[in-house]
């Protein structure tokens, strides 16, 4: 790239050209071995002599921070001088951001590389996903006769894309949509910001539910929602405790997050019956049911709602890839403008030979046939987990019946005697990487338990995992007996000082 120097001001040019250039070397934006501008095109650039360029690259070339090569130019010094200064943004001291997002800060994220057994949650296994047909698929869309124009596209998403998803999930979900219906997001979150931002009003309340996904309840805290936890049961979300004012519903009612259970027909019911009776609106995040290992699906919220007030969002990352960002919403009529206004205001149309590719991926059926073969290595991973959970965790763990997705969770029996959040840190120290239940609840009482995702670690990495997390387990039992004595103790020579 062509390194930019200002020469504003008054002062010696070349002193000013040596002085930039040697910040650029120290502070790391000219790396070793990277090659500088000849000094005949820089001086031209900089409408300056050529020899006041030639002054400055001799005077770091004499201090062993440039190097000429004879026919090939002038460079960087291959060995790496100490940087001694870090180039930063200026810090700002007089600017904050709105009060809000001084409790929302992103959480860090966790290094794949210390996940030596590696339960995350909401990982698809890459090892399965047909790379190279896809790499073919997304070439076929850049080739130069098939690009079909260098501007934007539409806010919605490309139109055969569109039309792509609504056969899609029409035929694997019985959702009821066309192409006109559907709207192409980076994402279920990019889905659900839209949704907020043509829905919700500052201090709209807005129910989740209670354990449920941290993301879009953070979400509309931001959007200036007072967010209302609402308990989950055996059945999903308990339409009763839904409060009245409550503009927006956001369910999983298909795979409920993180618990896994899938919600009873009846509380569909009673949710829409309530949805039409307040004039409130239902996100249905359909995250991951295509990976069902058991019990006949039950119908979306969606295909059940006959007065548009379900909006249905769904998402290709855990299906396929995270990193694609590839996502859709389906939304009644009467919200479809203003989506795609705010779509359009937010990332104008999103990448078309990407979302070009997919149609090809769902059209000649090898969507289907990924999602076949990987819901089989799931559903083995599953039972494995499970299976070991039974055997080895009875005094520990109750797992949660789920029979969908890339997780599952367990509840803390009543006797375990440990804590969750020393379980999951002793397993950090042994590679253990997974989640704690009380990670998942917003303001009420956690129910004590841990979420063991099986996408990202093989079938064959699962039982040694599972027995060092039973080791971790017998280590935090230690640790609380330990205490346990010590308080006893103390409290038994407070008792002998005070007599």
């Amino acid at each position: 790239m062509d390194f930019h120097v200002s020469l504003t001001g008054r002062g010696d040019l070349s002193a000013r050209i040596y002085r930039q250039l040697l910040d650029a070397v120290l502070d790391g934006r000219l790396r070793p071995g990277e090659r500088l501008s000849p000094t005949r095109e820089l001086a031209r650039r900089l409408d300056v002599s050529r020899n006041t360029v030639a002054v400055a690259y001799e005077r770091l070339t004499a201090e062993g921070v440039l190097v000429g090569r004879v026919g090939a130019g002038t460079f960087v010094c291959d060995e790496p001088l100490a940087r001694t200064r870090a180039r930063n943004a200026p810090e700002g001291g007089g600017v904050r951001p709105r009060r809000l997002w001084r409790s929302l800060a992103a959480p860090p994220a966790e290094p794949p590389e210390e996940a030596v057994y590696d339960f995350r949650v909401g990982l698809p296994d890459a090892e399965l996903f047909p790379l190279e047909t896809w790499r073919r698929l997304v070439a076929r869309e850049l080739r130069p006769a098939l690009v079909r124009s260098a501007g934007y596209g539409a806010s919605s998403g490309y139109a055969g894309l569109r039309e792509a998803v609504a056969r899609h999930v029409g035929v694997s979900r019985s959702v009821r949509a066309s192409a006109d219906d559907v709207l192409i997001t980076q994402g279920a979150q990019q889905a659900l910001d839209l949704i907020g931002r043509v829905m919700i009003e500052p201090g709209c309340r807005v129910a989740v539910e209670e354990p449920g996904y941290p993301p879009a309840r953070l979400l509309f805290r931001s959007l200036g929602a007072r967010v209302v936890g609402v308990p989950v049961d055996g059945e999903g979300l308990d339409v009763a405790a839904l409060p009245d004012s409550a503009r927006l519903v956001y369910v999983t009612p298909s795979h409920q997050f993180p618990l896994g259970t899938p919600m009873s027909l009846g509380r569909r019911a009673a949710l829409l019956e309530w949805a039409g009776r307040r004039g409130a609106v239902v996100i249905e995040d359909d995250y991951d049911s295509e990976f069902r290992f058991g019990d006949r699906p039950l119908e979306p919220l969606q295909s059940l709602d006959h007065s548009g007030h379900v909006i249905y969002v769904g998402s290709f990352s855990k299906t396929m890839l995270p990193m694609l960002r590839l996502g859709f919403l389906i939304a009644p009529a009467s919200l479809q403008p203003a989506l795609r206004a705010a779509k359009r205001l937010t990332d104008w149309s999103g990448e078309l030979p990407t979302q070009a590719a997919l149609v090809g991926f769902i059209d000649e059926g090898l969507l289907g046939r990924h999602i076949r073969r990987a819901t089989r290595e799931y559903a083995a991973r599953h039972d494995r987990i499970l299976t070991i959970l039974r055997r080895d965790f009875r005094d520990w763990l109750e797992p949660v019946p789920s029979a969908a997705g890339l997780h599952l969770c367990a509840y803390l029996t009543p006797d375990a005697g440990v804590d969750t959040a020393l379980v999951t840190a002793y397993a950090r120290r042994a590679g253990i990487v997974l989640k704690d239940l009380a990670t998942y609840y917003g303001e009420s009482r956690a129910r004590a338990g841990l979420v063991l995702g099986y996408g990202a670690i093989p079938l064959d990495r699962i039982e040694p995992g599972l027995k060092l997390l039973a080791e971790s387990f017998r280590e935090a039992r230690r640790s609380a007996r330990e205490a346990g004595s010590a308080r006893e103790d103390g409290d038994l020579r407070a008792g002998e000082s005070g007599r």
